[in-house]
């Protein structure tokens, strides 16, 4: 590989980590792209990428077995680390039949649930014994870095064995009082469901599953958490209501009936967030919190889904939180505008509502 190319390559990423951005995009016929507080911004001093150009950034990230394998599947996920400097998350793919990346930087500190500004409520659920817990919300909003925040919490404090699932690995934990084994999908384990299969024989006490992709690993993720196990994990919905009715809905209809059974019994809660651009830069996350208290664990068993957001209105000295009652507070608050509380909100005229009555 072409020295020019890594050198270059190793520009970028001390360039993307100095300016704290989230996010490198390497794409051809455009100049290479940082995303800054969730704002695509072009590198002005840098070239126009061309075919080869783009193709020579991404293949100095890859071994070449890697790269073999690349070509051959048309994308592929990988972890990539810069002179132990910074390290990221990267995803190579082809657009139009060139090569592209886009890199997401993972910063080297696991920061606590204090200095992600998440209320005081997410202290608790490190400590439950059993359970299924999940961090839900739209790509790029945070989950992996709440979980790492929860996951180091219980590292510090318990003596467990913690599991984890990841394509790819992207915080790397430094063992404290528990055990911490992280494998990665196609490093570690051959697939997701060959590592889930195989779980429960580790001896774990938590388990981590870096996102649920199928009814496979929702429904280990659930046996686990039923016999005993404290699992975490993520998903691509928007509220503590559609994600309940996405895992149900993920099942064949004659399996909805048990599957409702059992989430109702082995949910210990939901967080969806969102990052939202602060007034005086950086982002701040707002978040829905659903506990999943005897109401709320009630409506899933009936398959009344849609009276959730009630219960979770109504239950703020239990520590739930709706969304917009987190994105007033942070009006109120002055850390965010209105506009961009009104543009991250699920319900824009209610939130209206509540910041008229305050």
């Amino acid at each position: 590989m072409p020295t020019d190319f890594k050198i270059k390559l190793n520009e970028l990423l001390l360039t993307t980590a100095r300016q704290g951005a989230s996010d490198l995009h390497i794409a051809v016929g455009r100049k290479p792209t940082l995303r800054v507080d969730g704002k695509l911004l072009s590198l002005e001093q840098e070239q126009i990428l061309t075919p080869d150009a783009a193709s020579g950034l991404v293949s100095a990230m890859l071994t070449k077995e890697q790269l073999d394998y690349f070509i051959r599947n048309r994308q592929y996920d990988f972890s990539y680390t810069y002179q132990d400097k910074a390290r990221f998350r990267v995803n190579v793919y082809f657009q139009r039949g060139y090569m592209s990346a886009a890199l997401r930087l993972i910063p080297a500190q696991i920061r606590s649930i204090e200095e992600l500004q998440l209320p005081s409520i997410f202290h608790d659920f490190t400590k439950v014994e059993q359970g299924f817990f999940l961090v839900v919300g739209p790509a790029g909003q945070g989950k992996s870095t709440t979980l790492a925040a929860l996951l180091d919490e219980v590292n510090h404090s318990r003596t467990d064995h913690i599991i984890t699932l990841e394509d790819p690995i992207e915080y790397l934990f430094v063992q404290d009082k528990g055990i911490i084994s992280q494998r990665e999908i196609g490093m570690d384990t051959l697939s997701f469901g060959a590592a889930l299969r195989s779980v429960l024989r580790q001896d774990p006490d938590v388990l981590m599953i870096g996102e649920m992709r199928d009814r496979e690993s929702i429904a280990m993720a659930m046996s686990a958490a039923e016999t005993g196990h404290l699992v975490f994990s993520t998903l691509h919905t928007n509220s503590a209501a559609q994600t309940i009715d996405r895992i149900i809905d993920s099942f064949p209809a004659d399996q909805q009936g048990q599957v409702t059974n059992q989430l109702s019994s082995t949910i210990v809660g939901i967080v969806s967030q969102r990052l939202v651009p602060r007034i005086d830069g950086g982002r701040v996350p707002a978040v829905e919190v659903m506990i999943a208290n005897p109401a709320i664990r009630n409506l899933i068993r009936e398959k009344k889904t849609y009276q959730i957001d009630l219960v979770i209105e109504t239950s703020i000295q239990e520590g739930m939180m709706s969304l917009n009652r987190s994105l007033a507070d942070l009006v109120l608050k002055k850390q965010i505008s209105v506009e961009q509380a009104e543009a991250s909100s699920v319900n824009p005229a209610e939130l209206r509502i509540l910041l008229e009555r305050s």
